[in-house]
C-alpha cells in the first residue's frame, strides 16, 4: 500500500490555508479599515498622518462669525454619536451617492480653504500651565563624592509631568544665571523680593525648594546568606513658596519605607539605592500635584509699548490666539475686584512669551496681572 509521506501532507495544507482563508477562520487578512463600517457609507473619509477623518459640514458655519464650513472629524469621535453632523454636498459627490463603500482622499487633495479640524476631545486644549521652578535640592549626604540633588529633582519633575498637564517647570540653570547677573544669590530665592522678580520677569508662578537626608545604604549577612542584602533609605523635604504674596504655602516630606528597598546580590546596595528615590519620588510627587493645582493661574503685562502689550506667557503656557485675557491691578486679584480691561492674544514671541492687543477697558500697564477672560466674557 502506498503511503504518502507526513511531511508531503503537512506541506500540502499550509500550502491549501496561506493561499485561501475560510470565513470560518477566526483570523482574516487584510486591514480592517474603519471606513468600511456602514456607518460610514457615502461619507467622505480622508487619512491624515494614519489616521481617518471624517469630512462634514460646520454645523457652526452659517453664523458668520469666522468659522469654518467644513470640519475634519476623527472617525471614533463621528461615530460616538455625541455631535450630529450632516456630509457635505459637493457636485463632484451626487455621482458618488450610489456607491457602497466610503471614498478614501489624501487629506492635501481633499481639504479646501477655511478647513480645520475637530481633533480628539482628549487633545481639546488643556488647562493653561502654571510656570513652576524646581530649584536642584540641596543635598545633606555625608557621602561629598556622591550627590544626588540636581538628578532627583529632574526625576521629580518628569514624575509631575507625568501626573499633571497644568505644570510648566521652567529651566533652573537659566534663573540661576539671571539671577547671579543681577546681583543675587541662591540664599535669597526665597526671599519676598527675588519671588517678585521670578514673577514679572518669567512668570513664575510657584517656587519649589527642597533638600535630601540620603539616600542611606545598610548592609547585612548572615552565615547562611551567600550574598549580603541591601536596604536603603532616603528622606525629601521641599517647600512650596508663592510668588505673588511672597508667602511659603506648604511645606511637605517623603521617607520611603526601606523594606520596601530590599535588594540581593551583586550591586545590591545600588539597586536598594535605586529602589529607595524611585519610591521617594513617587510618595512626594502626589502631593505635590495637589498642591500645586490648587494654585490658580495667572501671567502679567511685561511691557506696553504702543499698540503692542508683550505677555510673559505664551504658547508653552498653553495661551492660543484669539484667547482674551482680563487686566487686574497688582493687588487686585487676590480681592477679586471687576477686571480693569481685556486684551487678546494675537502672537507668540520668544520661548513663552506673547503679544497682545488691547480690546476693552482701561489701558493696561506693565505688571498688570492677567487672567484668562471666562467662557462668557470671550
Amino acid at each position: 500500500m502506498f503511503r504518502f509521506p507526513i511531511f508531503i501532507l503537512l506541506f500540502t495544507l499550509s500550502l491549501s490555508l496561506s493561499c485561501s482563508t475560510p470565513s470560518w477562520f477566526p483570523f482574516k487578512k487584510g486591514p480592517p479599515h474603519k471606513a468600511k463600517m456602514k456607518e460610514l457609507v457615502n461619507k467622505e473619509v480622508v487619512l491624515i498622518d494614519g489616521e481617518e477623518y471624517v469630512k462634514v459640514i460646520n454645523p457652526r458655519g452659517s453664523e458668520g462669525t469666522g468659522q469654518p464650513s467644513i470640519l475634519y472629524v476623527p472617525v471614533n469621535e463621528y461615530l460616538s454619536g455625541t455631535e450630529t453632523f450632516l456630509p457635505p454636498v459637493h457636485p463632484s459627490m451626487e455621482a458618488k451617492k450610489a456607491t457602497s463603500a466610503s471614498t478614501f482622499q489624501p487629506a492635501e487633495a481633499s481639504m479646501e480653504k477655511g478647513d480645520i479640524f475637530l481633533t480628539h476631545r482628549s487633545s481639546l486644549p488643556q488647562p493653561l500651565r502654571k510656570k513652576v521652578l524646581l530649584t536642584y535640592f540641596d543635598d545633606r549626604s555625608i557621602q561629598a563624592d556622591e550627590t544626588y540633588g540636581d538628578w532627583i529633582a529632574e526625576k521629580l519633575a518628569e514624575e509631575v509631568n507625568r501626573r499633571s498637564e497644568s505644570i510648566l517647570f521652567v529651566d533652573y540653570p537659566l534663573v540661576k544665571e539671571f539671577l547671579e547677573k543681577g546681583g543675587y544669590t541662591l540664599s535669597e530665592i526665597e526671599t519676598p523680593k527675588v519671588l517678585r522678580l521670578l514673577d514679572q520677569a518669567f512668570g513664575i508662578r510657584a517656587l519649589v525648594l527642597g533638600h535630601l537626608s540620603g539616600p542611606y545604604v545598610f548592609k547585612t549577612k548572615t552565615a547562611k546568606d551567600l550574598d549580603e542584602m541591601a536596604k536603603a533609605i532616603l528622606k525629601i523635604e521641599v517647600s512650596i513658596s508663592d510668588t505673588l504674596s511672597g508667602k511659603t504655602l506648604k511645606t511637605l516630606s517623603a521617607v520611603n519605607p526601606a523594606i520596601a528597598s530590599r535588594e540581593k546580590g551583586a550591586y545590591s546596595d545600588e539597586k536598594a539605592k535605586a529602589k529607595a528615590i524611585d519610591l521617594a519620588i513617587s510618595d512626594l510627587s502626589k502631593a505635590l500635584v495637589q498642591e500645586l493645582d490648587r494654585l490658580d493661574w495667572f501671567c502679567r503685562v511685561a511691557k506696553v509699548e504702543g499698540e503692542h502689550i508683550y505677555m510673559n506667557a505664551g504658547k508653552l503656557t498653553g495661551l492660543r490666539i484669539g484667547n482674551v485675557v482680563e487686566v487686574f491691578r497688582p493687588g487686585d486679584l487676590d480681592g477679586r475686584k471687576d477686571q480693569e480691561g481685556k486684551i487678546e492674544v494675537s502672537s507668540f514671541l520668544g520661548i513663552d512669551a506673547s503679544v497682545g492687543r488691547w480690546i476693552g477697558g482701561k489701558r493696561p500697564d506693565a505688571n498688570d496681572l492677567l487672567r484668562l477672560a471666562t467662557e462668557k466674557g470671550t
